[in-house]
């Protein structure tokens, strides 16, 4: 029985309750949801798969995003809910020993983008934003890490994992990336009308930094998209596209929009991935849809 979940704040923290709720004695697979979704991860029977896709191999399944609702019966629990930690939290509630409450709490805040102006401004002065802001994904390099902080969550509160020497180091590197990210964002993104558009197919690394600063310095955008490529030979480009959580206006589900461009995600958020000789059929038809911020649920 292995846990299945992705390297992200909300699937740390599901492997922790996970970890504490069931008898799981080997190392987290960390996969991305593309990769679920194209069938390219090697399930097991008996896997746990959390804040992912399903897949009719395992044995439980948790997760909350619109667009990987399934209409069969199944073992676990989905619900469109802030997180797919809290989920978990509801089913196991009786098997924890300690109180993972405040845990809860910040993860559905931080996974639903629920934050106020001034934790975009200054996560470095909340102790879960900026936690959260040290697992960037898509690096496999950082798995050890990962694994790291399941174990502290399991454990401890969050200021004795904010003082664990490696969780530190991770926190002050985070706070120093996010100065250089608002320039860079600054310098590679365009508003047009109500869209703000950050390309950054222009790097060979590309910049990793405060994913809700953009929407801080572009209030004029109801909605921001992020193109970026998706591995070094460039082979791949990845589309993430997230409603301002400033500007509350609009209309489009991005889970349902770029589950047509071979994506998915939440009403509010959402990534695609694709080879790139699709790009320019696909970027310009995401714009346009974004651009008539048409309600397209019905």
């Amino acid at each position: 029985m292995r846990i299945v979940t992705r390297p992200d704040f909300d699937g740390v923290v599901c492997a922790a309750l996970l970890y504490e709720a069931e008898n799981v004695n080997v190392p987290v697979k960390w996969v991305e949801p593309n990769d679920m979704q194209k069938g390219l991860v090697d399930i097991h029977e008996g896997d746990i798969i959390a804040n992912l896709p399903y897949d009719n191999r395992c044995a439980l399944w948790f997760d909350h995003h619109h667009t990987n609702e399934i209409h069969k019966p199944f073992n676990g629990s989905f619900k469109i809910a802030p997180s797919a930690a809290g989920i978990i939290f509801e089913y196991y509630k009786d098997r924890f020993k300690l109180d993972y409450r405040e845990l809860i709490k910040e993860t559905d805040k931080i996974d639903s983008a629920d934050l106020s102006l001034d934790e975009v401004l200054h996560p470095e002065n909340y102790g879960y934003v900026l936690l959260s802001m040290t697992i960037l994904g898509c690096d496999e390099h950082n798995e050890r890490y990962w694994n790291r902080l399941v174990d502290l969550l399991r454990k401890f509160d969050i200021q004795r994992v904010l003082q664990d020497p490696e969780v530190k180091a991770h926190c002050d590197s985070v706070v120093e990336m996010n100065k250089a990210y608002k320039q860079i964002l600054k310098e590679n993104t365009k508003l047009i009308q109500h869209v703000s558009i950050t390309d950054f197919r222009s790097f060979d690394k590309t910049p990793a930094g405060n994913r809700f600063l953009v929407y801080s310095m572009f209030p004029e955008a109801v909605v921001s998209v992020k193109i970026r490529y998706d591995n070094d030979d460039k082979e791949k480009v990845a589309v993430s596209v997230g409603h301002s959580i400033f500007n509350r206006n609009c209309h489009v589900n991005v889970g349902l929009m770029l589950s047509k461009f071979e994506g998915g995600g939440h009403r509010g958020a959402g990534s695609c991935q694709f080879h790139v000789s699709k790009a320019q059929d696909y970027i310009p038809k995401i714009l346009d849809i974004l651009l008539k911020n048409q309600d397209n649920e019905k």
